[in-house]
């Protein structure tokens, strides 16, 4: 094995180098933005009424924000809704 020597400066580099890549490594394993959509868009997504949104919030089925009268969701709120709720295929 060969022994490399580095003045201060190359260290100094070299370390900021690495400190760079670690920090777009943790940046990429981060969560994205969350995507919020609004009740409309949540009822032509998943076909429903008014009220049945009203029951399903009610119901606890699927988690929302309220900001004063309008009614947000996140998509992967949605999502889990949907995943809690899915019958699998009976043949492989």
């Amino acid at each position: 094995m060969e022994a490399v020597i580095l003045s201060k400066e190359q260290f100094t580099e070299l370390k900021g180098s690495i400190d760079e890549i670690k920090n777009k490594i943790e940046n990429q394993n981060k969560k994205p933005h969350e995507v919020f959509i609004d009740n409309q868009e949540f009822l032509l997504m998943m076909k429903i009424s008014k009220r049945t949104a009203q029951t399903w919030r009610d119901e606890g089925k699927v988690s929302f924000s309220q900001v004063g009268n309008k009614i947000y969701y996140k998509l992967s709120d949605v999502e889990t809704l949907l995943n809690q709720h899915l019958v699998r295929a009976f043949k492989k």
